[in-house]
């Protein structure tokens, strides 16, 4: 029997951000419940939510419609996490009580329907902003998690969303248009030089982007959902 059956592709919903009525969030619980019966499974590519810290005892509040679906989809079908620069600090909580794998490395290589993938949220994979560079060590500190596990959830989450709310006021326009000068192009034409590569799938830029790579293989980075549902099949 012929293997039909896709491989599903999300990133940069950003929930958690202010949000008309919960429509993103529909959106997203209306797309999961959606995937069709043979689908392979789903990858979530990083800042599904604006930003999240597990604790040990508490679940932060918002986003339960969206937990809950991601839940029902983990028990027919693979799901896998790769954390983004948003929600870099979920640890066990959606392996243990949603059932989702999380992909803790940058990328990640793997086969699927004969092809070699090479997957990742895409922050700091060639990256040359040195600010970017610093804050991606710095949020990755591991003494910095430890204090903020420490601290209590309402100050964490409202210091991060006033951040979050702050960098979006200074940067209206989310969307980096990805071209071959671009670091992303950098890092997948330099990968391709050492292994061999059929498809680069990315988030984190928010544009959309689909180009041959000169090493070979095509990368695509898919857009975010500021302007309804997003998604790229395999």
């Amino acid at each position: 029997m012929a293997d039909t059956g896709q491989y599903y592709f999300v990133c940069d919903l950003h929930l958690g951000l202010p949000d008309k009525g919960g429509e993103k969030e529909r959106l997203f619980v209306d797309f999961l419940k959606g995937l069709p019966a043979d689908a392979k499974g789903l990858f979530l590519l990083g800042d599904i939510f604006d930003f999240w810290v597990d604790y040990k005892d508490v679940v932060p509040r918002g986003g339960v419609r969206a937990l809950a679906a991601i839940a029902e989809v983990a028990e027919r079908m693979d799901v896998w996490y790769f954390r983004g620069n948003h929600d870099w600090w979920i640890t066990d909580y959606f392996e243990q009580e949603l059932g989702v794998h999380i992909v803790r490395e940058p990328y990640r290589v793997m086969e699927l329907k004969g092809q070699q993938v090479c997957i990742g949220h895409g922050d700091t994979l060639g990256c040359r902003d040195a600010k970017s560079w610093v804050v991606f060590h710095l949020f990755r500190n591991r003494a910095l998690i430890a204090l903020l596990r420490a601290v209590h959830p309402r100050w964490v989450f409202r210091l991060a969303h006033a951040w979050s709310a702050e960098s979006k006021k200074h940067h209206p326009d989310r969307g980096i248009k990805v071209d071959r000068a671009s670091g992303i192009y950098q890092f997948a034409n330099a990968f391709g030089q050492r292994q061999h590569i059929d498809r680069y799938i990315f988030g984190h830029w928010h544009s959309p982007a689909h180009m041959e790579v000169e090493s070979g293989g095509v990368l695509d980075v898919i857009g975010d959902w500021s302007e309804g549902v997003n998604y790229l099949t395999l």
